[in-house]
């Protein structure tokens, strides 16, 4: 896990620690300091801490004119025990709502486990971005956690999506090929 490094091909677009708005403005990064570990593993320091002790994220992009923002996560999302999903809406998906971000891309692919708690926060953080007409997508969860997510019904909450080599796109384009694939499945 210590070589799985967060996307970082837009770096030269956004950086969370150049953002004043962002909770991890002023960061320090370390590339040689190894301390986060999700289990006892190492995982890679540009990896942001958010107050999970399994879960942590990279905010890849924000784009406040459009209202968009990209996270890449790693680790286990566990709302049973660690209540995740309370961590990430108060710690980070909150000031971003109050920043006018209401389009949220997750990155799930480095997502290994889902362990499933209540859906109260999922339900509040949907119905705050659909008054705005809004969304939450997770793009490519593996199966196994894919398949906890759907037993739980959080797909009610977070559109699940897969798109192949999303890294080709610039973070302009993807959001626009997601709104596009959601704005024509509610006209169909």
């Amino acid at each position: 896990m210590q070589n799985i490094e967060p996307f970082y091909n837009w770096r030269h677009l956004y950086t969370a620690e150049e953002d004043e708005r962002s909770p991890f403005f002023g960061r320090i990064y370390s590339e040689f300091e190894y301390s986060q570990t999700v289990y006892n593993y190492y995982i890679h320091p540009q990896w942001d801490e958010f107050g999970s002790k399994t879960l942590y994220l990279k905010i890849l992009f924000i784009d406040y004119d459009q209202g968009f923002t990209i996270i890449e996560l790693i680790g286990e999302w566990n709302d049973a025990i660690e209540d995740d999903i309370m961590t990430l809406k108060r710690e980070l998906i909150d000031n971003m709502l109050h920043h006018g971000i209401f389009h949220f891309i997750l990155i799930g692919e480095n997502v290994f486990n889902y362990h499933s708690g209540d859906l109260d926060y999922y339900e509040e953080w949907y119905e705050e971005v659909a008054e705005e007409n809004g969304w939450i997508v997770l793009l490519n969860m593996s199966e196994a956690a894919l398949q906890d997510f759907k037993k739980r019904k959080v797909q009610y909450y977070i559109e699940l999506m897969d798109i192949d080599n999303w890294r080709i796109y610039k973070p302009e384009h993807l959001f626009q090929l997601i709104n596009d694939k959601i704005n024509s499945r509610l006209n169909e």
